[in-house]
Order: C-alpha cells, then sequence, then structure tokens
C-alpha cells in the first residue's frame, strides 16, 4: 500500500509549533525544590495552574496580575500540602512566570529540523506577556500572550457555553494583529453561538415551568440562571469593549486610506464593526431575556410549589387525627392550629376608636372579647381638659416668650425659637400642632368674655388677659415640616388691643 509521504509531512511546522507550547511545562517538570519538610513541589501541575489563573483573570478582565498576586493565589492553594512562607511563594511564582516568559524578554524558541521542506527551523512562540508597568509601585502585570491561549484550550474541551467568550478573546487578538478576514469569520462564529445560546435559554425557560417539583429542583435552577445572567452580563462588557477598539481603529484608518491596501482595511473594518453590531444586539436580547427568565418564570416556579404543597397537603390526617387522636398540652395544641387559622377579625368597629389611643406593641388577644371601645367617665373626661389646657398655657408662654414685645409672629418662627431653645420635644407631641389647630379654628378669640370653663383655650385666655384683647389666628403662605412625623400650614398670629378702635 503506498503512502503519500506529502500527506504526512503537510503542515509540519504548524504541528511542531502546537507541541512547542508544552517545552515551558516539561522545563519546570524537571525542576527539583522542595518545601520546608523536604516535600517535592509539583513544578509541572503549579505551571498548568498558572496558566488557568492569568487566563481567569483575563476572562474578568482584571488587568493587575502578576507576582504578588499569583504568590496570594498559590499560598491559598496549597495551604494544606505544602510548608512554605509567603516569600517562598513568591519566589515560586517568579520561578514558574520566568519559565513562561523568560527574564531577558525574548521568546521562547524551539529548533526543529522541519520534515517537510528539509531544513532545519526555528519556532519561537510566547505564553505570557507584559500587560502593563505600574511605576508607582514598580510592578509588573502580565497577561496570557495569544500562544498561551492556544495552551489553555488545548488542555481541556471547553463546553459550548464558554465558547462565546473564547471566540471574543480571539478576536480581540485578530483585531490586534490587523488579522480582519479571519475577524469575520470569528464574527460569523459568535453569531453561531449566540442562536445556539438563545435555543438554550428559551429550553431553560419551559424547563423551570415545567420540571420544578421540590425546592432542591428550584434552587438547582435558579443556580443556573444566575450563572446564565453573570457570563452575558460579562459578555455584554466585552462585546462594548471590543465595539469600543473597532472605533479607535476605524478613526485611525481613516486618515491613511488613501493607500489601496489601507482602503481594502477600512472597508473590512467598516464591514467587522457593523457585523459585531448584529451579533452584539442578538446577544443583548439574551440578556434581556435572562433577566426576565429570572423573574417572571423563577416567580411561576416558586408558585408551582406552593400549590403543590396545597394539593399534597391532607388536613385530615396530619392536623385533625394528630390533634385528636392523643391529648395535647393546650400550648401545643394552639401552636399547632394557629398557622391555619384566619387572622384576627373584628366583627363590630365603633366610632369611638378614632379617639382611642394606640397600643403598640404585642396585643395580647387571650379573653379580650370588647366589641366597641367604653367611652370614659365624666371625670376622666375633666381630667383630659385639665392635662390639655395645660398643655396650651405652656405652648402659649413659650409663643409670647419667642414674640418678646412684637404683637405679630408666624408659625415658623416659633418653631424655629423652640428648636434654638430646647422645646424641639414638644414638637414631637401632636398637642403642640392640636393647640394650633384648635386656635386658628376658633380664631378671632376676644379676651374677658366669660367663656365655658370646660373650654380647652381657657387658660390661654387667663394667660393673654390685660395684654391684648383680640387673638387672631390666619393662614400664612407654605407648608411646615418640624420633624418627619408631622407637617402643618403656616400661620401668623396677631395679638391686638380694642378691635373696634382699629
Amino acid at each position: 500500500m503506498d503512502i503519500s509521504i506529502k500527506n504526512i509531512t503537510e503542515n509540519y511546522r504548524d504541528r511542531m509549533e502546537r507541541l512547542a507550547l508544552f517545552s515551558p511545562l516539561y522545563t519546570l517538570e524537571r525542576k527539583s525544590g522542595k518545601d520546608n519538610k523536604g516535600k517535592p513541589i509539583d513544578y509541572y501541575g503549579l505551571g498548568l495552574i498558572s496558566l488557568l489563573f492569568f487566563f481567569e483573570n483575563m476572562l474578568i478582565r482584571n488587568k493587575k496580575s502578576g507576582v504578588q498576586e499569583l504568590a496570594e493565589f498559590l499560598s491559598k492553594l496549597t495551604q494544606e500540602e505544602y510548608e512554605l512562607n509567603f516569600e517562598e511563594y513568591v519566589k515560586l511564582s517568579r520561578e514558574i512566570i520566568q519559565a513562561f516568559r523568560p527574564p531577558s524578554g525574548r521568546r521562547n524558541s524551539r529548533k526543529f529540523y522541519n520534515w517537510e521542506t528539509g531544513e532545519e527551523e526555528i519556532i519561537q512562540y510566547s505564553i505570557l506577556k507584559a500587560s502593563h508597568f505600574d511605576a508607582k509601585t514598580n510592578t509588573q502585570y502580565y497577561e496570557l500572550d495569544e500562544q498561551g491561549l492556544e495552551l489553555i484550550f488545548a488542555t481541556k474541551e471547553y463546553f459550548s457555553e464558554f465558547q462565546l467568550s473564547i471566540n471574543q478573546l480571539i478576536l480581540r487578538k485578530q483585531l490586534e494583529k490587523g488579522e480582519f478576514v479571519g475577524a469575520l469569520r470569528q464574527i460569523d462564529e459568535m453569531r453561531m453561538d449566540v442562536r445556539g445560546l438563545q435555543d438554550k435559554i428559551y429550553r431553560i425557560k419551559h424547563e423551570i415551568q415545567r420540571n420544578i417539583v421540590s425546592d432542591e429542583t428550584y434552587r438547582r435552577y435558579e443556580t443556573i440562571v444566575d450563572d446564565i445572567h453573570f457570563r452575558l452580563s460579562r459578555e455584554n462588557e466585552e462585546f462594548e469593549e471590543l465595539k469600543s477598539f473597532i472605533k479607535e481603529t476605524r478613526e485611525r484608518l481613516e486618515h491613511e486610506k488613501r493607500e489601496e491596501k489601507m482602503r481594502k482595511a477600512y472597508g473590512l473594518i467598516l464591514r467587522i464593526g457593523k457585523e459585531l453590531g448584529e451579533v452584539h444586539y442578538e446577544h443583548r436580547q439574551l440578556l434581556s431575556q435572562s433577566i426576565d427568565m429570572k423573574t417572571t418564570a423563577l416567580n411561576a416556579a416558586q408558585e408551582s410549589l406552593y400549590y403543590i404543597g396545597i394539593d399534597s397537603f391532607n388536613f385530615k390526617d396530619q392536623i385533625t387525627n394528630k390533634l385528636l387522636s392523643a391529648p395535647l398540652p393546650l400550648e401545643a395544641s394552639r401552636r399547632l392550629v394557629e398557622p391555619f387559622l384566619y387572622l384576627e377579625k373584628g366583627e363590630f368597629w365603633s366610632p369611638l376608636a378614632v379617639f382611642s389611643k394606640q397600643r403598640i406593641g404585642k396585643r395580647d388577644t387571650e379573653g379580650s372579647n370588647i366589641s366597641f371601645v367604653e367611652p370614659l367617665g365624666d371625670w376622666e373626661v375633666q381630667e383630659e381638659i385639665k392635662i390639655q389646657q395645660k398643655n396650651f398655657k405652656h405652648i402659649m408662654e413659650i409663643t409670647m416668650e419667642a414674640m418678646d414685645k412684637d404683637k405679630s409672629i408666624t408659625l415658623g418662627e416659633i418653631i424655629d425659637f423652640m428648636k434654638k431653645n430646647d422645646y424641639e420635644d414638644i414638637l414631637k407631641d401632636r398637642t403642640f400642632y392640636d393647640f394650633w389647630i384648635l386656635l386658628h379654628h376658633s380664631s378671632p378669640i376676644r379676651i374677658g368674655i366669660e367663656e365655658n370653663q370646660s373650654h380647652m383655650l381657657d387658660k390661654v385666655i387667663e394667660l393673654l388677659e390685660g395684654d391684648c384683647q383680640w387673638i387672631e389666628v390666619v393662614e400664612a403662605p407654605g407648608k411646615l415640616k418640624p420633624n418627619d412625623r408631622y407637617v402643618i400650614k403656616d400661620m401668623r398670629l396677631t395679638l391686638e388691643g380694642d378691635r373696634d378702635a382699629i
């Protein structure tokens, strides 16, 4: 059987390039370092872990990944396996980074004999590259180079849901290198990834509504929906960065499109921007659908769990028989049936309840079957009136103190005076506002006329006798808010002499 030598040796260099990517890992494998207990350090495994560390930082767009950050990560990862201090972890991290990126800054290289061309050739490759340098802290940060990404992708068959993020990274690399034709093909692959995600979201949405029969299943689907939403959000941010990069490239090419080559590149970048915008639009629709799925579908699933619980619950077997089959203490019986009872309802309502004091706190309903609020006795009414008269008199004394020798003042000025003179606690009590409302309602008030002794303003009138003959309170523009609880219309109070003489 004849075997074609050309078919076997075709693309031999490309295959050797892919094999060469693993050379730094084999270099690390030959190291023989040990921890403080004499246990050999797995340089080969930690080298791959370090590449995955830089890959994860690229996915989350963290551009500050250097020796210190890698050392912190490896110390957390291996703290149960190795006995090393932090300085030794820093040394270990530096050795790993130098294996992937030589200290000289040159690219890794490997000589080989190319059986396709019959010549000895050199392969150059770069796993890690410098991202940026922080001059203030004298810190160098790193990120995976193009061949580093290829090495990562060669170590695992990635699930389809991560394919879009991978394609975004590859697209950025192609745009940076000016490979616009390849970038268009990459966008076509991204479009297929987006449509695949669309089918997946549609399927999960219907699975949620159909398959949730337990709280455990609900929690599992809730986690899936949260992961999808988080990944779509991160991919959307990467789309925005790609669009910005394309815009900058287009603006740069606008000034150079006189040459034939640049005109072609400019046309390609316009097409790339247009097609990427279409893919981004479809992706944003997915993001909107994920939000809708997170709110609508999961809420519907919660309701279905509720009704499933109602249908599967047997009141007679689980409550009635349990309550009657064996005598239970009174308190235990009450706790057993309490969740199934209606909330307390009052069948009768008394208008006098409007004037009763509010009861704040836990209500004691034991033996409380009163339907109407009992009216106060005569002596209790008189006591309440005396207390209010005394309170109103005190408020009027503060008002006169604020007026000093003036004959007119606004309520806003009185409130400001009270806040400055340690009377602010009175503003928190409803009595203050009842006083002004009653004063406005009764205005104008004539001083010196015999009034009913139970009148609320009697003490106020007695206080003003000899100082004026009339009290007049009228509305003023604006509303006052002394605190978060009360709002009152501003008023102007005027004390006048003989009204007939004015």
